[in-house]
């Protein structure tokens, strides 16, 4: 069964390429444009792994993750983060990534298979 991943981001476009990227590699996607809907999203879709902005409305990128990982079945929930900001590899220590805006979109797969441990072997 096919691996979901959670887009968190409030660009509608940032969120367009990466669903397009992900669903084009065989993922399933699902999405959220903040982090107060992103909770509810996570709770209902269980994705395996979760790209994350920093700066949102509502809720920011830090806040939602620290709130979903209190969630016993999302403690150790994989997320890449995925911002424009500076200083991002602060921001979420657990973070399996952090990726700076505009990304690689090659870079952005072979990270989440590496999260996800699907390999070429």
């Amino acid at each position: 069964m096919p691996k979901k991943i959670m887009v968190v981001d409030d660009d509608p476009y940032i969120v367009d390429y990466l669903v397009t990227v992900f669903e084009d590699h065989g993922y399933l996607t699902c999405r959220a444009s903040d982090g107060v809907s992103a909770f509810d999203v996570a709770m209902a879709e269980k994705p395996d792994l979760i790209t994350l902005d920093l700066e949102m409305p509502h809720e920011w990128g830090p806040r939602f993750y620290r709130r979903l990982t209190l969630e016993d079945e999302f403690s150790n929930i994989p997320v890449i983060v995925i911002s424009g900001l500076p200083g991002i590899h602060m921001a979420i220590k657990r973070a399996v990534a952090t990726i700076k805006k505009p990304f690689d979109p090659t870079e952005v797969i072979e990270i989440v298979r590496k999260a996800l441990g699907e390999t070429d072997d």
